[in-house]
């Protein structure tokens, strides 16, 4: 008997395939399911309302909390309140106080030339040194006249011959021996002699150049045995006894000016010094460009403290105002959206203590002077206002005077 070893085959489902010639099993039946129940109105409806609750519960808690912490945040601040801010403070004062007229110039020498020649030359000798002082009539620069010297010489001699030759035909003219036309003609030779003479000297003066007036010297251009034209500069002369202060003001002011009103003048080269000066001139015209009248005043300056050319800051004296409120400068708040300024009064506390508190007042400012302000309205004589540690201050905040202002300098600075 021969046995079979051919490899038996196996359906998709692992059942052994059917042999050739035999029908294949049938397949086994799919396990039992029981059937879903439908789901009916009612249960839909309890499943909403149990998730709507839990919603409900869940948004109320989260409300609940933040209530609560909000209402802690702002009972624990309105428990905490900071301590009063220590503040200068300074009483608004009723004074007399000046009034200017305020405006910018520029000093101007009473007299000042620059030395130049009026004839050309060459440079024989120069007396002076540069930055010196001269009088009127010292010699400054002397130029080559020996041409100029000799031809005065030559006409000396002429004017000697001319004049006895005058006198001769004089005589003979009394002794009837010659025509007065001679005599004519000598006199008219004699008088254009002595003309010349004249004209000699003066080239002769020209070329010695003299100081116009006492003055001060400034810095030499010229060296000797240079050759000078006309007009060149030789050297500056400035009488600095007295100066000019050449200012302008608005056509507004015209009125408030008048010749002989007092004029305080201040340079940034001398801080903290005013200079007294005069008005002596006013322009008769207003500038139609800027609107403006220049104003000169005359300013002694003997001490020779002051110098030509300075900037100046130039204040016209106005009759003082009377009864004028101000405050010291640094009380005043200044922004774009106006000027204020703190005014401390006595208040209460919620819990009915006494406690000093601020208010800001809006105020109009006027004229300012050296350390105060006026106010025009705003504030009452007596009010206390905060000149220092403005910056942490709000409506109604607590207060307390400091023991010194800060803001005022010492009486001594340290030495290094």
């Amino acid at each position: 008997m021969t046995l079979d070893h051919s490899p038996k085959t196996e359906t998709s489902f692992g059942h052994p395939a059917a042999e050739p010639g035999h029908a294949a099993p049938p397949p086994p039946p799919p396990p039992h399911t029981p059937p879903r129940k439908p789901v009916t109105r009612g249960r839909l409806t309890l499943r909403i309302v149990i998730t709507l609750v839990v919603l409900a519960l869940l948004g109320a808690a989260l409300y609940g909390f933040n209530t609560f912490r909000a209402k802690a945040i702002s009972d624990f601040f309105a428990n905490n309140k900071p301590p009063p801010t220590p503040v200068a403070l300074a009483e608004a004062t009723v004074q007399t106080i000046p009034k200017y007229l305020s405006a910018i110039g520029t000093l101007q020498a009473a007299r000042q030339v620059t030395v130049a020649p009026e004839v050309a030359g060459r440079v024989d000798r120069i007396p002076f040194e540069s930055g010196t002082r001269v009088k009127a009539g010292d010699p400054l620069v002397q130029l080559n006249d020996a041409t100029e010297q000799a031809d005065l010489l030559a006409q000396r001699a002429q004017a000697r011959l001319a004049e006895l030759n005058l006198e001769r035909y004089r005589d003979l003219r009394r002794s009837q021996a010659t025509p007065q036309s001679n005599v004519d003609q000598y006199q008219a030779q004699l008088d254009e002699i002595n003309a010349n003479m004249k004209r000699t000297s003066a080239l002769i003066g020209q070329k010695l150049i003299k100081a116009p007036f006492d003055g001060d010297l400034g810095i030499r251009q010229v060296n000797v045995g240079d050759y000078v034209n006309p007009g060149a500069t030789i050297v500056t002369l400035t009488d600095l006894s007295q100066l000019y202060v050449n200012f302008t003001l608005p056509e507004q002011t015209l009125p408030k000016l008048s010749v002989g009103q007092g004029v305080l003048v201040n340079v940034d080269a001398l801080p903290g010094r005013d200079f007294e000066a005069k008005i002596t001139t006013i322009e008769p015209q207003v500038s139609a460009d800027t609107r403006a009248i220049k104003v000169q005043a005359t300013l002694d300056n003997r001490e020779r403290q002051l110098r030509p050319g300075m900037f100046a800051n130039v204040r016209v004296v106005l009759p003082p105002q009377p009864n004028t409120l101000t405050v010291p400068e640094t009380a005043v708040d200044y922004t774009v959206y106006g000027d204020s300024v703190f005014v401390a009064s006595n208040g209460k506390t919620p819990d009915g203590k006494e406690q000093m508190v601020v208010n800001r007042k809006p105020v109009k400012v006027g004229d300012r002077l050296a350390d105060r302000v006026e106010i025009r309205s705003g504030i009452n004589p007596g009010d206390r206002v905060v000149v220092s540690g403005q910056l942490k201050l709000a409506n109604g905040a607590a207060v307390v005077p400091a023991e010194a202002n800060p803001l005022t300098p010492p009486q001594s600075l340290p030495q290094n």
